[in-house]
């Protein structure tokens, strides 16, 4: 071997979630692992204030996504991944919520893994329970919930066709992420499918961050207050009777106006 020839060692992908969108829900881990990285690939939804911990000779790289709005297709973004590990840096892949909970981390580890590319896995608070925490809506409670199902409001084709029968059991909490463009359609299957027009529900924006807004209806009026306050992405609904205890139990206290 030529003693003068180097070898580039492959680095680590680390698929990390930042949480729901306050900064010190962040864990540990992950706030350590976005301080060392060599280059972080970030999408738009991601913990408010986390590049500012990158280092400065840190690359970073924003692949987009948001709903039905990709800027990096996610077959191209998969092969950035493998590309940037294969010059030898130390990737973190940074997500918000959960990376494995509708954030399509096992499609992006798959990849790596079919290229022989180290990669670990940094869990996030996911966004159903850090937004419904700050809310002030526990997602079980023995007198209301004993079952919690968490759904895409948005699927790979753009539809919503779940199975609304089983979304629309008694008895349980749903919450839907990325709901809020079918909102409308979400509040009419699960009527159609055996709840009442008055079951409680809730649609909770930039939950846990300092602009966070909460809308308390129920399924037949969710959708017009929704689109009166001028609620988007992003955003969570959540149905059950476990939205009523909202009105005792919301502690937060937004701390920006959505309008500024």
């Amino acid at each position: 071997m030529n003693p003068t020839h180097s070898t580039i060692t492959t680095g680590t992908v680390y698929l990390v979630g930042s949480g729901p969108g306050a900064l010190d829900l962040m864990t540990v881990r992950a706030t350590r692992l976005v301080r060392e990285a060599d280059v972080v690939v970030h999408d738009h939804l991601i913990a408010e204030g986390v590049l500012d911990l990158v280092r400065s000779t840190a690359q970073i790289i924003c692949v987009g996504k948001k709903a039905s709005n990709h800027t990096v297709p996610q077959g191209e973004l998969n092969l950035l991944l493998v590309r940037l590990a294969r010059e030898g840096k130390k990737v973190v892949r940074l997500k918000g919520g959960d990376p494995f909970i509708f954030g399509r981390g096992g499609e992006e580890i798959e990849t790596l893994f079919e290229f022989g590319i180290p990669f670990e896995v940094v869990p996030g608070v996911t966004a159903a329970s850090g937004c419904a925490a700050y809310a002030g809506i526990p997602l079980t409670h023995r007198d209301h919930a004993q079952t919690v199902t968490f759904a895409t409001g948005h699927l790979k084709d753009g539809s919503v066709d779940l199975d609304w029968q089983a979304l629309a059991r008694p008895g349980q909490t749903v919450v839907f992420y990325m709901g809020i463009g079918g909102i409308g359609e979400i509040c009419r299957q699960l009527v159609a499918h055996g709840l009442s027009a008055t079951h409680p529900a809730a649609v909770v924006q930039d939950g846990s961050a300092k602009r966070q807004r909460v809308i308390v209806a129920d399924l037949a009026t969710l959708p017009a207050k929704v689109a009166e306050a001028g609620f988007r992405s992003p955003a969570l609904i959540i149905v059950g009777s476990v939205v009523k205890l909202h009105t005792k139990l919301a502690w937060y206290k937004p701390t920006v106006n959505p309008e500024d």
